[in-house]
């Protein structure tokens, strides 16, 4: 059985003034609501009147000579308008009270289990409490509805706490990822550390190298070309090609690049190089309006045609 939410003072407060309500109306001494905790049936809240033998925290054992308990049994009304002419409950326990007239009803929780009893007593035959019965079921169906009341906030708050519980459980699994992520991030910093050194240190002997093993050999080789325009003109390619190696090409010149033809990646380069239309043309060997040829291709090709855009500029902004 699931644990039952308790009840608040302020209620308890609100069902004293219903018992007494009660007690005043059908003019019986006692009035009382019940709580049932098998095998024992404890007087939960009890009228206040001079007459009213029956004390909070009074305590029966459940059995057939309680009145209370021939409520639970029949699940509904109980009904005895003279326990001396009756023989069932001649000898009930409260007859020790003097209490042989007794209407009562059970209190159920939501779920069905039974809260207790709502009953009055007297020591005679009241016709009054006898006609009030339709009215104490009322009151019998606004304790349940407190009850029904307790258990939805009751509910509410378990709920409210397993969603915090998951809450703070998500919260740490993010920190704990989140932890992860930046132990991650700190070795990949230190890794990618290492890949620049690594590459720094290799572009630097390439360097090395090209300016001790090839350089002197391309200058030996333009002082053999100073008669050859075209030759010089290739070996000033070369040379500019050897020194930017080690630099890091642009990936959109490289993109540019890729769309061109060998002869239009020559000229383009001649162009970068500051080289007009008829340097290269003499340089290539191929008339003015073969260069002017490829030119516009080449401008076609990077969306420049009747743009205005210099090509020269365009080349370089990419480098």
């Amino acid at each position: 059985m699931s644990l039952k939410p308790q009840i608040p003072k302020k209620t308890v407060e609100k069902w004293q003034r219903i018992v007494d309500l009660i007690a005043r109306v059908a003019e019986v001494p006692a009035s009382l609501i019940m709580r049932t905790d098998a095998p024992h049936h404890t007087v939960f809240v009890t009228s206040q009147g001079e007459n009213n033998p029956y004390q909070v925290g009074c305590r029966f054992t459940l059995n057939e000579k309680l009145y209370c308990y021939g409520v639970l049994q029949n699940d509904g009304e109980l009904f005895v308008e003279d326990a001396t002419l009756d023989p069932v409950w001649s000898d009930n326990d409260d007859m020790e009270h003097g209490m042989t007239f007794y209407i009562g009803y059970p209190l159920k929780w939501p779920d069905g289990t039974i809260f207790g009893t709502i009953c009055v007593l007297d020591s005679r035959r009241n016709r009054r409490a006898m006609l009030f019965r339709e009215g104490l079921q009322e009151f019998a169906s606004v304790i349940e509805a407190d009850l029904e009341l307790f258990t939805e906030i009751n509910r509410r708050i378990e709920l409210e706490a397993e969603l915090q519980t998951t809450l703070d459980e998500l919260e740490l699994r993010v920190a704990d990822r989140t932890a992860d992520l930046e132990e991650a991030n700190t070795a990949l910093r230190v890794l990618l550390g290492s890949v620049e050194k690594a590459r720094e240190d290799y572009d630097l002997r390439l360097l090395r190298q090209i300016k001790g093993l090839v350089m002197p050999h391309l200058a030996k080789l333009r002082a053999r070309l100073e008669d050859d325009p075209a030759g010089c003109a290739y070996l000033d390619m070369v040379e500019d090609q050897l020194k930017s190696i080690t630099v890091s090409v642009s990936r959109n010149l490289m993109t540019v690049m890729e769309k061109l033809t060998p002869v239009e990646r020559e000229i383009a380069q001649m162009i970068m190089n500051g080289q007009s239309t008829k340097e290269i043309a003499r340089i290539l060997s191929r008339g003015r309006s073969t260069i002017e040829f490829h030119r516009n291709n080449i401008r076609s090709k990077l969306d420049l045609r009747h743009s205005g855009k210099n090509l020269r500029s365009l080349l370089m902004s990419l480098h």
